[in-house]
């Protein structure tokens, strides 16, 4: 069993926004991820951040990959169009139905396997073309699916639960995204609600190619190799009638952190994250700048979190390209066939 259906009816006195719907309007199915994993506060932001927005639920459109974090469309937004894609191809399904049809509001969800590895590609190019889209890959450093194998962007000497550490250098997707022309930089983390819901809504407000790296800590893959209450030494000395995985259930990690402030965020496995928050004072316009500040904050082993650039007058796909305000899906065939003449203007014109 994949899922569990919600009950239909709710408390009748829970609170409407503007356009008449509770914030379970915007809710999907119960998730079966592990308990205390990220993503499914990330879930929860996006639905808050919805609701919030007063948009209609089936005036979104959201769009997955392959992982743990392609599944969590499953999880909000029950209402709304959805299309889980085969692995790293969300963004070229994306900017698909994007020029079919502008009138929707486009949210891609990914993982950090399914956009930095595989996808890298499809990743460049949704970016670089500028389609308007909030893009949030759901970044925990792992393969949560296929037992926790590093991904593209595992830091350098982080350790693996066999104890084998990393030698490769991570890609950095915020770094990538501002070089790339994205228009909506943004990192955030999972536990952090009072800063994701405001960025999720920024993203989903701004014309353009939207940004969001959101770290989500993976709670199923911190035993150790010598741990003598990890899977592995169980099994080996155990006899068992049967091969079974039971992840123990975490409290998922929630912080409130003030603006400016570092602060070190302890994660399952006993590690610490560290993230600095930005401030009030800092100018997300600058995109040279937002470079330079992730570079110089990472050098002392620090994430940014907050919105680290915005284009104002920023663009999207279809202004780069002209496409008409009627959505394409909607044109009729004279619209889309305007006849021999204009075929042979067209072609004349090309003499």
């Amino acid at each position: 069993m994949t899922y569990l259906a919600k009950p239909r009816l709710h408390h009748p006195t829970l609170r409407c926004n503007a356009i008449g719907f509770t914030r379970r309007d915007y809710e999907g199915k119960i998730s079966t991820l592990c308990a205390g994993c990220g993503h499914d506060s990330i879930s929860a932001a996006i639905i808050q951040a919805c609701w919030e927005l007063d948009i209609q639920p089936h005036r979104i459109a959201k769009l997955s990959g392959i992982g743990c974090s392609s599944k969590t469309p499953d999880y909000f937004l029950g209402q709304s169009h959805g299309f889980n894609t085969v692995h790293g191809r969300m963004p070229s399904v994306l900017t698909g139905a994007n020029l079919a049809n502008r009138s929707l509001t486009y949210l891609g969800v990914s993982g950090d396997g399914d956009s930095a590895s595989i996808g890298i590609g499809q990743f460049v190019h949704a970016i670089r073309r500028g389609v308007d889209m909030t893009y949030i890959v759901e970044n925990n450093g792992v393969y949560g699916l296929t037992k926790g194998q590093f991904s593209a962007t595992a830091d350098q000497g982080s350790v693996s639960k066999k104890g084998v550490a990393n030698a490769d250098s991570p890609l950095d997707l915020v770094t990538m995204a501002l070089q790339l022309g994205a228009s909506y930089v943004g990192r955030g983390f999972s536990g952090d609600k009072q800063q994701l819901v405001p960025l999720i809504k920024g993203a989903l407000s701004h014309r353009g190619a939207a940004f969001l790296d959101v770290i989500s800590p993976c709670v199923a893959f911190n035993n150790h190799a010598g741990s003598t209450k990890s899977y592995d030494h169980v099994r080996e000395h155990n006899e068992a009638v049967n091969r079974l995985d039971v992840i123990p259930p975490r409290a998922a990690i929630e912080l409130e952190q003030d603006p400016g402030t570092t602060i070190d965020v302890p994660q399952h496995d006993g590690s610490l994250l560290r993230l600095h928050k930005l401030d009030g004072g800092y100018d997300p316009r600058d995109r040279v700048a937002a470079l330079n500040l992730i570079h110089q904050r990472q050098a002392r082993g620090e994430l940014v979190t907050g919105l680290l650039y915005v284009d104002p007058e920023g663009d999207d796909l279809h202004g780069h390209i002209g496409t008409v305000d009627t959505p394409l899906n909607a044109l009729g065939p004279a619209e889309l066939g305007p006849g021999a003449a204009a075929l042979a203007k067209i072609n004349a014109a090309l003499r």
